[in-house]
């Protein structure tokens, strides 16, 4: 094999696209065009993103499919109306007419004071569910002043198998009703070999009064 061609062929991925590696500042002169599908765009896939604005829930009811084994929603400063409230989600089996899949859960968490008097870490009963279908919690309570939200992500294992349950994972830091910081960890299961095709995201009590949720596939 030529130099050239075994430079060009180090450049493929396996499935015949160019990496993006196999460009420079160079090789983009004489270029007007890319094939679409020609260039690798990388792991993490942009799907959809909302914005609260006084919202009851946020519902995504398309784009969760079997396009990924893997999908990760983005939570920025999701702000609720009403204060000592949660950040739930739940999962459908049916496009979003109904969400009371059911779950088993386990939640952990550490927290810090701002006046520093006081620090604390772990295992919270409120938040788990042992094959409940109930709305799950994402966050412990969060404060509704000005400046108060919570921020975080939640992985979303393979929802169109119709073999396994469906593995989810979060993480989330919340500025808590009583002025702290909270680190709030999760994670379970739906517990149904059928596809999960919505999830639902909505507070204990009262409207998101604003924040932005971004969903990604990933490759």
């Amino acid at each position: 094999m030529g130099t050239i061609t075994r430079n060009f062929a180090n450049n493929l991925t396996t499935s015949g696209l160019l990496k993006p590696t196999a460009f420079n500042n160079d090789s983009f002169d004489n270029v007007t065009a890319v094939p679409s599908g020609s260039v690798e765009t990388g792991a993490m896939q942009f799907i959809s993103s909302a914005t609260a604005s006084s919202s009851a829930s946020i519902e995504f009811t398309s784009g969760i499919n079997s396009t990924y084994k893997e999908y990760v929603f983005y939570f920025n400063n999701i702000h609720p109306q009403t204060d000592v409230v949660r950040f739930s989600f739940q999962g459908s089996t049916d496009g979003g007419s109904n969400y009371n899949t059911t779950i088993t859960s386990t939640s952990f968490g550490a927290y810090h004071r701002e006046n520093d008097t006081e620090t604390g870490f772990g295992y919270d009963t409120n938040d788990d569910q042992a094959q409940g279908t109930s709305f799950q919690p994402l966050t412990n309570t969060c404060g509704n002043g000005n400046d108060e939200s919570s921020s975080g992500y939640l992985h979303l294992f393979n929802p169109s198998s119709t073999t396994f349950v469906k593995h989810w994972i979060s993480r989330f830091n919340i500025y808590h009703n009583q002025d702290l910081t909270l680190e709030r960890d999760n994670a379970g299961y739906f517990n149904t070999t059928s596809a999960i095709d919505a999830i639902k995201f909505q507070m204990s009590s009262g409207n998101i009064d604003s924040g932005q949720i971004l969903l990604f596939g990933i490759n």
